[in-house]
């Protein structure tokens, strides 16, 4: 897999509204409760939820591609002694079992074909001790070949679709010290329904679906949801 977000862009990552405390505290809200015989996070970079969920008392571990994404998280405190192992979250193990394994903000996507989303579901499972859980956030595919997602002063971000190939591409431009910079990030979209059948195939049935971390309803007009399948 090609880390793009090494360098500048681990850097500035956690600069974006994700951060804040706004955004964190519902996400460690709803994984604490489940988190009762220890946490992994699947592409955990900076540690933004991580860190959180570990200083109320959980015993967390991660897996992340990037060197430099968790280079960050090492610098805030309490990330030294954090574990985490660098490698692809299809195939990468960390030491022990956990009861919930969970990947949030969409990052599933950044496995761009379908069997490395299955491998990533079937290591989740493997990582489980039965009756663990998989927490999953994701938008939900939106048909349009053109779509606006950040129209800010210092950052525009535009998806780009392609129906037939559930091909994404994610185009940020970033206004960095005077001047524009545009990062193109691929994506494969995924619908929750191909989701359920990946948690099947790696021993794992659908228990809940949310809107979002609040537990919001899941409706037909809902634009994300958080996902939980449990290891049977």
């Amino acid at each position: 897999m090609t880390d793009y977000f090494a360098g500048s862009v681990a850097a500035r990552y956690d600069d974006g509204d994700y951060s804040s405390p706004e955004a964190v505290v519902p996400v460690v809200d709803f994984l604490e409760p489940l988190a009762t015989g220890g946490a992994l996070e699947l592409a955990i970079g900076t540690g933004r939820i991580a860190l959180p969920l570990a200083a109320r008392g959980v015993r967390v571990q991660g897996i992340d591609l990037s060197p430099d994404m968790v280079s960050q998280l090492r610098a805030k405190p309490g990330g030294a002694e954090l574990p985490v192992v660098i490698g692809d979250m299809t195939t990468t193990r960390a030491d022990g079992s956990f009861s919930v394994a969970y990947l949030v903000f969409n990052t599933i996507g950044n496995l761009t074909s379908q069997d490395a989303q299955v491998a990533c579901f079937q290591n989740a499972a493997a990582h489980l001790a039965p009756g663990g859980v998989f927490v999953v956030e994701l938008e939900v595919p939106d048909a349009a070949p053109l779509s606006v997602f950040h129209l800010g002063d210092t950052h525009a971000g535009i998806d780009e679709y392609d129906a037939a190939t559930q091909r994404l591409v994610s185009h940020h431009f970033s206004l960095v010290n005077g001047a524009w910079e545009r990062l193109s990030i691929p994506f494969r979209s995924v619908s929750p329904a191909e989701l359920d059948l990946m948690a099947r195939l790696a021993g794992m049935r659908l228990v809940e679906r949310w809107a979002g971390w609040e537990r919001e309803p899941f409706t037909a007009a809902s634009t994300s949801h958080v996902s939980v399948w449990v290891k049977e």
